[in-house]
């Protein structure tokens, strides 16, 4: 039962770090006043970043390529949303989908019908002495992708960040009204443009994840909704990065319970249990409706007046 247990902790930390990474850069965007509909893109081109580069670079540049993947579609959002103040719903749909397609067509040309199942190095765990050796929860926390580790020290290091410091509060400023902010000296394009390419880095980073800390492959459409999973995550986390990462626990868990359940062998269609994330992901937003607010500029389009 011990053996089970830690099992399922250990799934559920890995599943949960390429969603906590993907939501943590959310939760900066959004309070700066931009949902990112596009994360879902973001993500895959993150996933393809790593797995054209991984045999090439190496595992480590494989990450850095798989960050500058996402910073890239981020920068194409950010044109498209801060300097040429299109609606933020429509340009974040248009970016996933040019994303999906734009890595599917190059993994086929790249790859072929082979694919590189079996050509992708994969990070090790970072197994720490005596600490990963904690009876249930030891392997599970501390035998670790690096990107896992990353998570522990970028979580309360960003939730410091956002609620002790000048650039925090210009930054929620801006989430709350870009006109304020602009009457206190502080430019809402500036803060939305380094917002944004923060959470590209970190979808980036989680599509990179995926690929070279969990599955060691590419398919095309592997992110599989995870973008949005992440936006969910950050509304019941109530956009702040400590709470956030709890949400990100849960649904890994949820994710972690499909493979626990699989296991026990129940004679029940498998998508029932691929489906619980998905599931979660409507109960929580139902959930949390009408109760916690958002940040009062956020989606809104903001053009300085003259």
């Amino acid at each position: 039962m011990t053996d089970a247990i830690s099992s399922f902790l250990e799934a559920t930390m890995r599943t949960a770090t390429p969603l906590a990474l993907a939501a943590l850069g959310e939760t900066i965007v959004e309070r700066a006043g931009i949902v990112n509909i596009g994360l879902e893109g973001v993500i895959i081109a993150g996933s393809f970043g790593a797995a054209a580069t991984a045999g090439v670079v190496g595992i480590s540049g494989a990450f850095t390529a798989a960050v500058m993947a996402g910073l890239a579609c981020t920068a194409l959002l950010g044109i498209l949303i801060i300097t040429l103040r299109a609606e933020q719903i429509v340009a974040g749909t248009a970016l996933t989908l040019l994303a999906l397609g734009v890595t599917g067509l190059l993994y086929r040309t790249i790859f072929g019908t082979t694919g590189v199942a079996l050509t992708i190095p994969t990070a090790k765990p970072l197994v720490i002495p005596v600490l990963s050796s904690a009876p249930v929860v030891g392997r599970a926390v501390f035998a670790q992708p690096a990107t896992t580790y990353a998570v522990y020290v970028l979580v309360p290091l960003v939730a410091w960040w956002v609620s002790r410091t000048r650039a925090g509060l210009s930054l929620r400023a801006v989430g709350e009204s870009p006109a304020a902010a602009v009457a206190a000296g502080v430019s809402p394009d500036r803060i939305r443009w380094l917002a944004l390419m923060f959470g590209g880095a970190l979808g980036g980073l989680s599509g990179g994840c995926l690929v070279l800390a969990q599955v060691g492959t590419f398919a095309e459409g592997m992110s599989a909704g995870r973008g949005f999973i992440a936006i969910a995550i950050v509304a019941l986390g109530r956009w702040a990065p400590l709470r956030v990462a709890l949400a990100a626990l849960l649904f890994g868990a949820a994710s972690a319970l499909q493979f626990a359940f699989q296991s026990l062998g129940w004679n029940l269609p498998y998508q029932l249990f691929l489906a619980l994330p998905y599931l979660l992901t409507l109960v929580a937003l139902a959930g949390i409706a009408g109760r916690h607010a958002p940040p009062a500029a956020l989606g809104r389009g903001w053009v300085r007046s003259s």
